[in-house]
């Protein structure tokens, strides 16, 4: 790495010079994509800089930024960097309440964010959190009466900015100057799966090491399309739409709305594309409600090239060796099916396509990558910039991570638990020595809280969560993300919540997808009047049962899970939500909080019970509180007997 490019304030000169007029950043607004390029991204990132050193940001500082994905908000996280200060990504969907705990414990008193509901929640907070004194808002609709004094339009900022940097010569680059890699570059919160979020501090050095070490495995270029539309407060985003795009100087994308994205993905067709597996799960039930509703004769052709992609797809794509009647076949079946679906998704140009935040399904793995999509996993976490595990070309696996990604060492604890060293590790939680020597030990090495093991040609399979990690009275391993994974595979399954530690058998709680199950239902004119009616509709207990069986003949074929098929089940009333606190901002389950919640109806599925009544609060968007009660069925689904077991 050159010494001069340590830190990202010092990237982004380098890419004024090297590339002023190539593409960096662009945004659909009001249907119409807007472009700027480095030379642009350079005077707007210096104006803003200037700008909030005018109002008093000073090195050490943190800053926070809320909102959708937008250009001017990735150009307040570099105008904090060049300052020297750090910036505080949050969840822009995230009610007031719960960003009190961040913006307290980060001490925030500068914010740049979106639009006038951030600007509403930032306001609704000043009684909490007294110490906000500047917030800067980047779209103007709705903000005429507003006359608070700590607030300023983005603007208006930069013309401070400006102002202040033609009253200061030599001032900015005098700040970027100072800036050191060991410096903190971000701190991004945890999801606070199992309690308080807690502040990961990155440092231009780990972050430039992550990107670097990515962008040469995967041989990416300045020419490469990022479609950035997932959370800025995740690391996923951190690693591609900010520490890669200014490593490589790719250009970052930004969608219209979240209503948008598939519309604009396609009009972006992006080369190089990251998404969670519950993403690629949407898109293929998206697939598959289409498919239904398709006439006879598309149907079966559908189902005919399906069945040669599932053959062959996959061995095409990594170069093996394949009978020339079903290349012929997969070439045929790309001009009438792989090609134009890849086309609908938006996924025509992608020629690296990554997912992880939680385990893939190896069904949906195989999809993707039968139809010719480059899908590959990785493996990170917040405290690793996201870079732990890549998996190489022509030597993928679904039930696997990958392998160790250049220049990090992972090894096993005696209990499973996946250990690793890395130049990418973070640098501490803020405030938090405690939970930062917990995290990782005298050695060096991080402690993941993952449960993993190594295959002979040392590929890393996770498990599960290492907490998670339980087993049945009769002694099998209980990995409930393993279960919930291959249930969530079928598009009419959005959540599932595994039960089964300590206990004779497996229990699961089911959430249906809205969308997929309703488009269903009036195929066959089943009525009903929203979730909860469909969600215990007899004809929608028979379609999940359908799809937890076929679960459970896989499980039955795997002889370490077989004994962890799913005997019981029920369909819950609510969908779990992030603001009931069932769910984290990136969607994980709070398993704990989501056992003591509905410990009436785990009673219930374990002893025997076939209804029962449950009255649960939830939250309204408009942040009312009320109550939904129902009376839940309870069924038993078929299991299968284990054919290791049959074998012996």
């Amino acid at each position: 790495m050159q010494t001069e490019l340590h830190t990202f304030p010092r990237r982004l000169l380098q890419h004024g010079k090297d590339r002023p007029l190539k593409p960096a950043f662009r945004e659909k607004y009001l249907g119409i994509w807007q472009t700027w390029n480095w030379a642009q991204v350079n005077e707007e990132v210096r104006a803003l800089a200037c700008g909030l050193a005018a109002q008093g940001f000073q090195r050490g500082m943190n800053l926070a930024i809320i909102g959708d994905n937008r250009p001017r908000l990735y150009w307040a996280m570099l105008a904090a960097q060049c300052l020297g200060g750090v910036p505080v990504p949050l969840y822009q969907d995230a009610p007031a309440a719960d960003m009190a705990f961040v913006l307290e414990n980060a001490e925030i008193r500068y914010a740049v964010v979106e639009d006038q509901e951030q600007v509403d929640k930032l306001l609704e907070l000043k009684a909490s959190c007294p110490d906000i004194a500047h917030i800067a808002y980047e779209d103007e609709r709705g903000m005429r009466n507003y006359m608070q004094p700590e607030l300023t339009s983005f603007a208006k900022l930069q013309e401070l900015g400006r102002a202040y940097d033609k009253a200061n010569p030599g001032f900015y680059e005098a700040a970027i100057a100072a800036g050191q890699e060991f410096d903190n570059a971000i701190i991004l919160y945890t999801s606070g799966t199992t309690g308080k979020p807690k502040g990961v501090c990155q440092t231009h050095s780990a972050l430039i090491a992550a990107a670097t070490g990515g962008i040469g495995f995967d041989n990416l270029k300045d020419s490469e399309d990022i479609l950035s539309y997932l959370p800025m407060a995740w690391v996923g985003d951190c690693l591609f739409s900010l520490a890669q795009a200014m490593v490589a100087g790719f250009t970052v994308n930004c969608p219209e709305s979240s209503d948008t994205v598939m519309t604009d993905m396609r009009e972006i067709g992006p080369t190089y594309y990251f998404a969670p597996p519950r993403i690629f799960e949407n898109m293929l039930t998206q697939v598959m409600i289409r498919m239904e509703d398709a006439g006879t004769l598309k149907r079966k052709m559908f189902q005919h090239y399906m069945d040669v992609a599932r053959r062959c797809g996959a061995d095409i794509l990594d170069g093996k060796d394949v009978p020339l009647s079903d290349r012929i076949a997969y070439a045929l079946g790309d001009l009438l099916v792989y090609g134009p679906l890849k086309n609908v998704l938006g996924l025509s140009r992608v020629r690296v396509a990554y997912t992880a935040g939680a385990a893939i399904g190896p069904d949906l793995f195989r999809f993707y990558r039968s139809i010719g999509i480059n899908l590959k996993q990785f493996y990170g976490s917040t405290e690793t910039c996201a870079y732990i595990c890549l998996q190489p070309d022509g030597k993928i696996k679904f039930d696997s991570v990958g392998l160790p990604a250049p220049g990090v060492e992972v090894k096993l604890a005696a209990n499973g638990e996946v250990l690793v060293k890395s130049p990418t590790l973070m640098d501490c939680y803020y405030k938090r020595p405690d939970a930062t020597s917990e995290a990782i030990d005298e050695q060096g090495y991080f402690h993941t809280g993952d449960a993993g093991l190594f295959d002979s040609e040392g590929h890393l399979k996770i498990i599960d969560r290492a907490a998670d990690v339980g087993k049945l009275n009769g002694g099998a391993m209980f990995a409930p993300n393993y279960i919930e994974n291959k249930l969530k595979f079928f598009p009419f399954i959005k959540e599932a919540v595994a039960f089964g530690n300590q206990r004779d058998q497996v229990t699961a709680f089911i959430n249906i997808d809205m969308e997929a199950v309703g488009n269903w239902a009036e195929r066959r004119n089943i009525a009903y009047s929203g979730y909860t009616d469909l969600a215990a509709h007899a004809q929608t207990y028979e379609l999940i049962k359908e799809c937890i069986e076929k679960v459970n003949a896989d499980l039955a074929s795997e002889a370490l899970m077989g004994d962890t098929q799913v005997h019981r089940f029920l369909v819950l009333h609510k969908e779990l939500d992030p603001d009931d606190d069932e769910l984290t901002r990136t969607r994980k389950v709070r398993r704990k909080f989501v056992a003591e919640k509905y410990a009436v109806l785990i009673d219930a599925l374990y002893s025997g019970k076939a209804v029962q009544h449950i009255e649960t609060q939830v939250k309204f968007e408009d942040g009312r509180s009320g109550m939904i009660a129902a009376d839940l069925q309870i069924q038993d689904s078929k299991t299968f007997p284990v054919i290791g077991k049959a074998a012996a």
